[in-house]
């Protein structure tokens, strides 16, 4: 029976608001009488499945925009190396032309389009941001002079956005410096992207340790900050000052101001990219203290920098997650520095032995990834203490990367909980932390991430093995990029080495393992799972 004409207009008007109403699909033999089943049955199925497509135009538009904010990126080591020499200059106008266009066409086709963001499609927003991203970032590396291979590229390119600060390039000192100065502000870029990330989006998506405290932007009182704008505002403005800071105590310690650029980006974003093949062993104890103080600033949740700044005095301070921070870079570099001294079969000076083993240890519980010296020739304690450290990380809400330091406090309440229903079987107990309640979904969330995190783990040093790498360098190497903590350990991918010497299905492997790592894992898994797409 043929359709058209008014009648047909009608019918889809019918139909569409059957779909606004209810979500769903109008079932068989709705609408009876405006044509055969054999219609109905076929228009309803091509507009459902149009409508999860409906759903990403504003993450498409999202995204447009963040692709024509890169590519001005892309122009700063050009612009900021006039004078001085850009060799890559065409390679860095090309990538920018490119990224710039296909943002302007992702704008324009989805101007007019409907805005409004489900927030469940903050996963699909969220995880293809990163990939893409760290796939266009790579793009000057790979167009650069230098015959950078797509498996480096990405895997440079991943390791900056991600903060990860694992590298495939030797020759630091000699290499081309506008590539230098990009692998900076790519982790800038990350650092400031995942502070974003963990406040604005996580939360809403009962995924990340910032569900915990989501209410912190959204309680508190007028003389606080009432709104979220209000808060991205602030952190923007902490996040500059810091960064800031950190290049101009840098450049009057003695650095040149172009390495003081370069690692006060890197220091705040807690990146771990340097300038030198020596990283900070290149320079003075002095600057090795400041490195401390400004990676610990950058491991410490940034809206209580916030919060300081509009007047709650003290939060940043009385917060369990920064008390148990600076309690373990207080303890473990003294014990550490104690054995060493015990154990050492030369002359020791105490004074720089301490500085470096307080910088090293910052350096891996922030996962930073700076490196003084070998840490991993330190002997079997140090060897053994730093590989645990790699998975603690810093604070949530912060630049670092790791498992969190809630999770662990988490994981003791816990414990104790469970130990007193075994003593007291008819006590009632209470889940305290920072002052608020943990409901059952904080913990079931924290279980299944570390479940997926020990999974993936598991999973990425299995497929290192599969490529005929060494057990030390499989399980460090997983660790290190699902942790974003940079090097790992042993002679291969260890503080003295780098991962150039891998693989390239391995730089792959490890590429996808950071972002994933640097995303909360489940955030990736839900967008990869078929029910996701069926819901």
């Amino acid at each position: 029976m043929p359709v058209h004409g008014s009648g047909f207009t009608l019918y889809l008007q019918r139909f569409n608001g059957a779909l606004i109403q209810t979500g769903k699909p109008p079932k068989r033999g709705y609408l009876a009488g405006a044509g055969s089943h054999r219609y109905s049955d076929a228009l309803s199925r091509s507009v459902w499945l149009e409508h999860p497509l409906r759903n990403l135009t504003p993450v498409i538009f999202i995204i447009s925009v963040m692709f024509v904010l890169l590519s001005i990126f892309m122009t700063l080591p050009v612009i900021f190396l006039t004078g001085s020499g850009a060799p890559n200059a065409d390679a860095f106008a090309k990538s920018a032309g490119i990224v710039c266009g296909i943002g302007i066409l992702g704008i324009v086709t989805t101007y007019r389009q409907s805005r409004d963001l489900k927030p469940r499609y903050m996963f699909v927003l969220t995880v293809s941001s990163w990939f893409i991203i760290a796939l266009l970032s790579a793009l000057p590396f790979y167009l650069s002079d230098d015959g950078i291979s797509a498996a480096d590229a990405f895997f440079e390119g991943s390791s900056g956005i991600t903060t990860t600060g694992a590298t495939v390039f030797t020759g630091l000192d000699t290499m081309d410096r506008d590539l230098l100065l990009w692998r900076s502000i790519l982790q800038w870029i990350g650092g400031i992207g995942i502070i974003g990330m963990f406040v604005a989006v996580l939360p809403f998506l009962r995924v990340g340790g910032m569900r915990l405290f989501a209410t912190e932007s959204s309680e508190w009182t007028d003389k606080a900050l009432p709104r979220m704008k209000t808060l991205s505002r602030g952190l923007l403005i902490v996040y500059l000052f810091f960064s800031v800071l950190a290049v101009l105590t840098y450049w009057l310690s003695g650095m040149t101001l172009f390495d003081a650029f370069n690692h006060g980006l890197t220091s705040i974003a807690t990146g771990g990219f340097s300038t030198s093949d020596l990283s900070m062993g290149k320079f003075s104890d002095l600057i090795l203290m400041e490195a401390t103080l400004f990676m610990i600033i950058g491991s410490v949740p940034f809206f209580l920098f916030v919060r300081e700044m509009h007047g709650q005095h003290g939060v940043l301070f009385r917060d369990q997650q920064v008390r148990l921070l600076l309690l373990i870079l207080i303890l473990v570099p003294l014990l550490l520095t104690l054995y060493r001294w015990l154990v050492s079969p030369v002359p020791f000076d105490p004074l720089h032995n301490y500085v470096s083993t307080l910088f090293n240890v910052t350096s891996v519980v922030t996962t930073t990834g700076y490196a003084s010296e070998d840490y991993s020739a330190w002997g079997p304690l140090a060897f053994v203490l730093f590989f645990f450290l790699m998975f603690i990380g810093g604070c949530s809400g912060s630049t670092a990367g790791g498992m969190k330091i809630f999770r662990f406090q988490l994981s003791m309440i816990i414990l104790r909980e469970q130990l007193m229903r075994l003593l007291h079987p008819r006590a009632v107990l209470t889940r305290n932390y920072n002052g608020r309640a943990v409901s059952d979904e904080i913990i079931s969330s924290m279980i299944a991430y570390t479940f997926i995190f020990l999974l993936c783990l598991f999973l990425i040093t299995v497929a290192l093995a599969a490529l005929q790498l060494d057990f030390v360098t499989s399980l460090s190497g997983a660790l290190t990029s699902l942790t974003n903590v940079g090097p790992g350990l042993g002679d291969i991918i260890g503080p003295a080495g780098n991962f150039s010497s891998l693989p390239d299905t391995a730089k792959w492997v490890l590429a996808v393992g950071m972002l994933m790592g640097r995303l909360e894992i489940l955030s990736v898994v839900i967008v990869f799972s078929p029910a996701f797409w069926r819901s």
